[in-house]
Order: structure tokens, then C-alpha cells, then sequence
């Protein structure tokens, strides 16, 4: 399994592509559609579905063209389903001149282990930064696709709606905190860390 970063949308929010020889995943694609579909040009492996660590703007703004071209399914967390539909809700409307919505989600996604095309991984449900905000759990390739969750010496901030700075802290401490020291974390904006290290140094969730 191979990953791919790529800086995205109006913010520049890390999407996530996952890829194997036939088979790939897109996670948060922010915007800028092109990117992604340049990457998959005259690619053997084929995108299977998006998968959204939540529904902010920043985080959805290229799904529906996306989804079109390669005919593919949304995931995302039941807290969010109505979000990507409401501006207001999914903070484009709030922080953008333009609203951005998307057509609903055709799979809610639930806590436990999850397979799409050729990958097995565990979703987490880690709320705090939204209701809705899930982490994706790759065990055999140690690395954790985190959202907004945790950051390299940093936090996701919990003054959006639906934030709640508590649960937050517990989702970092009971879901990200009791993984492996050495599982990578690929968070939504800014470069990855180890969990092991934010444990150690993180300012405001030690372990």
C-alpha cells in the first residue's frame, strides 16, 4: 500500500490518496479536482470510493466532481450526513464568499472494521473537531489518516459548530493515545507525526 498527499482547496487540507497495483481510496479532497484526477491518469489501480474524515468545507470541495467522474460512493460519519448539504453546517458559509455543498453521502460510516476493493481498515469515531469526525486505522501499514483530530504538537480547534473542546481531548486520549507509539499520523493540514511523539511532547494532550 502506497500513500499520496496532495495540498488541496482554498486552505490547503491534505488529501489522502491510497493505492495499491488495482485498486486506490480518496480521502478529503478539499478541491482543486484536477489534481486528483491528473494523479490517476494512465494509472493501473482505479479510485473505489472517497472517504471523508468529516464534512467541513475545506474538506469536500471537490467531492462531487470527483464522484461524477469515477462513479464512485461517499462515506462519511452519520453526525455529518445532512452537512454536506447545508452551508452553514459544513462552514463555507461562514468562512467563504461561495457556499459548497455536495450531494448526500451514499454510506454512512460506523465505528469497527471496514473493507473497500483490496483495503482493510478500522474506522474510529473521534469526535471534538465535529460530531462526526472519524480517523482511519490502516494496522498493516502503521499509519492513521486523522482528519483534524491531531496534529504534529497540535490540536484540531473546537470553536466551529459542534465543536466541544472535552470530547476532543477524549477522543485523542481513548481512541489515537492507545494505538501503537509508532503508528504515523497523516493529519488534515500540516505535515505527519508519530503518535509515540505527540505523547511525549504534544503541548495540549500529553499522554
Amino acid at each position: 500500500m502506497k500513500l499520496e498527499r496532495k495540498s488541496l482547496g482554498p486552505l490547503g487540507t491534505n488529501c489522502y490518496l491510497i493505492y495499491n497495483e488495482t485498486d486506490a481510496l480518496i480521502i478529503d479532497p478539499g478541491g482543486d479536482a484536477k489534481e486528483v484526477i491528473d494523479f490517476f491518469k494512465d494509472k493501473a489501480y482505479k479510485p473505489r470510493a472517497i472517504l471523508l474524515t468529516h464534512a467541513h468545507f475545506d474538506h469536500i470541495g471537490a467531492v462531487d466532481e470527483l464522484r461524477k467522474r469515477y462513479q464512485i460512493d461517499v462515506y462519511l460519519h452519520e453526525n455529518e450526513s445532512d452537512w454536506l448539504l447545508e452551508p452553514k453546517k459544513n462552514g463555507s458559509i461562514l468562512f467563504t464568499s461561495t457556499p459548497i455543498t455536495t450531494r448526500m453521502a451514499e454510506h454512512e460510516l460506523n465505528e469497527g472494521k471496514m473493507q473497500i476493493g483490496s483495503f482493510t481498515f478500522d474506522v474510529l469515531h473521534t469526535p471534538g473537531h465535529s460530531p462526526g469526525s472519524v480517523c482511519f486505522v490502516f494496522r498493516d501499514a502503521g499509519i492513521i489518516i486523522g482528519g483534524d483530530l491531531l496534529f504534529n504538537q497540535g490540536v484540531g480547534r473546537t470553536d466551529l459548530p459542534g465543536g466541544d473542546t472535552k470530547q476532543l481531548m477524549e477522543s485523542i486520549r481513548t481512541k489515537l493515545y492507545t494505538l501503537t507509539d509508532d503508528m504515523i499520523v497523516y493529519p488534515g493540514h500540516g505535515p505527519s507525526t508519530i503518535i509515540g511523539e505527540e505523547k511525549r511532547v504534544n503541548p495540549f494532550v500529553k499522554g
